[in-house]
């Protein structure tokens, strides 16, 4: 038996592993980490297999130890061939608006990812229903597993390639597979594939196989993959971590000169540059600098600089360095101090140590600070006021106007961000955002509807006394002022955008007249917006505006979502006449997602089961089934959230993710195994134990709703593993309690109708699919509160099914 425990906590790890890797690679290849989408294809292969075995039960039960390791094995393989194989699907993300075969696309990945994770749940089912007197130790060392998984991808994705990490996780099953075949009764065959399999793997660390240049597959649309066609462009450097692949560019004989906002008017030729790509976007640039300022005299005349007109050498804070250019900007306007954040410390090196000849030793200036840390967490934890806050470009032109970073959480766009930066501004201070310029309006308006929001809750009485907005033909810069504007400043204003041909879109005391004269539109759309915005009826303004600009806020953090259901009649009718961008293919992917995870979920999991026998009490399927049914969309619910919530706290997606299903998974084992001391405790079989697991869950589910946020705030700006630790703590005794409910369900089953797990594991797995999908559509839409309070009705409900069974089994015993 402890062989078979070790083994299902070895494939535990290389699912998750797997899962993570997955997130990793989609967000290079595409946009997104599709995390909703790899955990519920995930949970798909979970719910499948109890499918399979319910199916194949009386065949498997003689050949126990057979299955367990070849599935073991098939899983090894299908992490290889599934990422193989999923690379070489035409799937363009930004193609779904206007080619219907994208949906068929994504559904074939969603079917190949599919597979591996079918083999690996195969494993757990099987020791699950043929080895039921050990439910609880099983489960407890699936989930322990999985959480040790968790933190193992993370440290191999530091000092590895993604495609090289692979190969480390496929030994983990072959691992299990070898050590649960260590049975005289296996067949001969099995053995020699495990050594087959061992040896190819083998044969791929050494000679650094298999050649997976995940770089083949990256969209045509990504800012790296256009980059690379212009001549002689060339790679010269990269870098991976879970942070981000960085990969640095240069072109010779075509050099890069990326200046966004840069006047038509200006005189200045950018000197050349090197591109740095994150995941094969979000282009930062790393300029040739040789101490002379007069060569980037071109920063004087781009709409980020406007603020350095109205201050005299400031102190300056850039969140979000990037390749330096921010900090560079500032310089040249004479700033006395730089505190420039970045998060990715690959990043800062390159500036620091690999290119720092050829960008000037510009982070060597006795006036720069170098600090690599999160935006939030540094503001949060600084006693400094700045003079100026400095927000530049964090995405690419392209991402920004397709609508890609629909799904993205953001916290730096927030109005509890911005409430943070502006009580770090001195009086007088300035808040400065530049953003791509999107036609109709969308980032410039709902930042200054956030930016109201902020200066509202900090009491201010006329928050357009306080705000400033310019645009280019392509960004647009929003200033936020700690106090009003005075004559003087716009005056200033006016000259500067009037020098450079820069639209001025609003100030205090602007009129219609003033606004749209050099990028000319057909209505001063952003001076109406803004005025709009400031005034009494900004919540009726909002409510009737074509894209979704209402404030974002931490507990719905989506400041790139802007679709709205009520208008895409409208723009489907526009697709063929250029409307297509104005679809943001994000969001209507997670919709097509959830259809396809119902439509999988139907077909894979519940209508193969109707052919299974069925040799159970009457009355059972309706309450077990309910019962596991409820349990599983109620624990996405939760861990979806957290894992979303998190991501301010742990900085990184896929930090959160790791961390938060790491925490979950290992206590919730913890409770799992614990259950069944607490059901000995009971040993009339009562439904008492789920009432206290229930009930615990909901009395802390409720505690973290209230004061999770606080806790945030506090400790926000501590170091890396004091936030790792402290988020396992706060996770660590609501997963303890929500561990429990599921064994207690498979422990009745077990004794009253064990014809019924394999229903049961199916059950819980279909609406695992669907809820980890629909619990971010709900967030998006409702916030994370709403989707954690949602699981607390369905926890609820689940204990009361579970306790209306407790007296039809009582009544059958009389």
């Amino acid at each position: 038996m402890r062989r078979v425990l070790i083994a299902t906590a070895l494939v535990s790890a290389g699912a998750i592993g797997y899962e993570l890797l997955l997130m990793r690679t989609l967000s290079i290849v595409q946009w997104h980490h599709f995390a909703y989408m790899i955990i519920s294809l995930a949970l798909l292969g979970y719910g499948a297999s109890g499918t399979f075995i319910a199916l194949s039960r009386s065949w498997l039960a003689q050949r126990f130890e057979q299955a367990f390791s070849a599935s073991a094995l098939l899983f090894s393989v299908a992490m290889l061939v599934s990422f193989v194989f999923a690379q070489r699907v035409p799937f363009n993300a930004l193609e779904v608006i206007w080619d219907w075969r994208q949906l068929v696309y994504l559904g074939f990945v969603y079917l190949i990812f599919f597979v591996p994770f079918f083999f690996a749940a195969c494993c757990i089912g099987l020791a699950l229903t043929f080895r039921r007197s050990a439910v609880a130790q099983i489960y407890f060392s699936d989930l322990l597993g999985a959480g040790l998984g968790a933190v193992l991808i993370i440290i191999l994705l530091f000092v590895l390639l993604p495609q090289h990490a692979l190969l480390l996780l496929m030994t983990l099953p072959l691992l299990a597979s070898i050590l649960v075949a260590l049975r005289p009764v296996l067949r001969l065959r099995l053995v020699v594939m495990q050594l087959v399999w061992s040896a190819a793997i083998v044969l791929g660390f050494t000679q650094n196989w298999p050649d997976l240049r995940i770089s083949e597959y990256i969209s045509e649309y990504k800012g790296l993959s256009q980059a690379l066609e212009v001549v002689d462009s060339r790679v010269l450097s990269e870098a991976s971590s879970p942070l981000g692949l960085i990969t640095v560019i240069d072109s010779p004989a075509v050099p890069i000169r990326h200046a966004p906002g840069l006047s038509f008017n200006t005189r200045h030729i950018p000197p050349p540059q090197l591109g740095v790509f994150t995941d094969a976007d979000a282009m930062s640039v790393i300029t040739r600098f040789d101490g002379d300022f007069d060569a980037v005299a071109y920063l004087g005349d781009v709409t980020a600089a406007l603020p350095y007109a109205l201050l005299e050498q400031p102190r300056v804070l850039v969140l979000g360095a990037g390749g330096g250019s921010d900090v560079l900007l500032a310089l040249y306007h004479g700033a006395s101090r730089v505190d420039a954040v970045e998060l990715n410390p690959q990043m800062t090196a390159l500036i620091e140590d690999e290119y720092a000849e050829f960008a000037g030793r510009l982070y060597d200036d006795p006036r720069v600070l170098v600090h690599t840390d999160e935006a939030r967490g540094f503001v949060a934890k600084s006693d400094t006021r700045y003079d100026l806050v400095h927000l530049g470009l964090l995405d690419s032109f392209a991402a920004s106007g397709a609508g890609v970073q629909a799904l993205n959480e953001s916290y730096i766009y927030t109005v509890e961000a911005l409430t943070d930066y502006l009580e770090h501004t001195a009086p007088g201070g300035i808040l400065a955002i530049t953003r791509w310029l999107k036609l109709p309006p969308r980032d410039s308006l709902k930042l200054a509807a956030i930016a109201t929001e902020a200066l509202t809750r900090q009491g201010v009485d006329d928050p357009g006394r306080r705000l400033v907005l310019i645009r280019s033909w392509d960004t647009s810069t929003l200033l936020v002022k700690n106090g009003d504007f005075s004559d003087t400043e716009i005056d200033s204003i006016r000259e500067f955008a009037q020098a450079r041909s820069f639209d001025t879109a609003y100030f205090p005391g602007i009129h219609r007249t003033d606004t749209n004269r050099f990028n000319r539109l057909r209505e001063p759309y952003f001076h109406d917006g803004i005025v709009a915005l400031i005034g009494d009826d900004a919540d009726d303004f909002i409510d009737r505006y074509k894209f979704r600009i209402e404030p974002a806020t931490d507990d719905r953090p989506y400041f790139f979502h802007f679709f709205k259901w009520a208008t895409l009649p409208e723009v489907l009718a526009l697709r063929k006449a250029g409307g297509a961008g104005l679809i943001e293919w994000g969001y209507l992917i997670l919709a097509a997602t959830l259809l396809q995870a119902l439509v999988a979920g139907l077909l894979l999991i519940v209508l193969p089961l109707l052919r299974a026998a069925r040799d159970w009490p009457a009355g059972t399927a309706s309450r077990a089934g309910s019962y596991f049914l409820l349990l599983g969309l109620a624990f996405l619910f939760v861990e979806i959230a957290f894992i979303q919530k998190f991501i301010l706290f742990l900085s990184h997606p896929l930090y959160s993710v790791a961390v938060v299903l790491s925490g979950f998974l290992i206590f919730a084992g913890a409770g799992s195994a614990w259950s069944a001391r607490l059901a000995r405790r009971y040993a009339d079989g009562s439904h008492v134990p789920v009432a206290i697991a229930v009930g615990g869950i909901v009395v802390l589910a409720l505690a973290y709703v209230f004061l999770l946020t606080t806790v945030f705030e506090f400790f926000i700006g501590a170091g890396d593993v004091t936030k790792i630790v402290l988020s396992v703590a706060l996770i660590a005794p609501l997963a303890f309690c929500m561990g429990m409910p599921f064994p207690l369900g498979l422990r009745r089953l077990a004794a009253t109708a064990p014809g019924f797990i394999p229903w049961a594991w199916g059950a819980n797995g279909f609406a695992s699919v669907v809820s980890a999908v629909l619990a971010s559509l709900l967030a998006i839409q409702f916030g994370f509160t709403f989707v954690i309070l949602l699981a607390l009705v369905l926890y609820s409900i689940a204990a009361l099914v579970f306790a209306a069974g407790d007296g039809h089994t009582q009544a059958g015993r009389s």
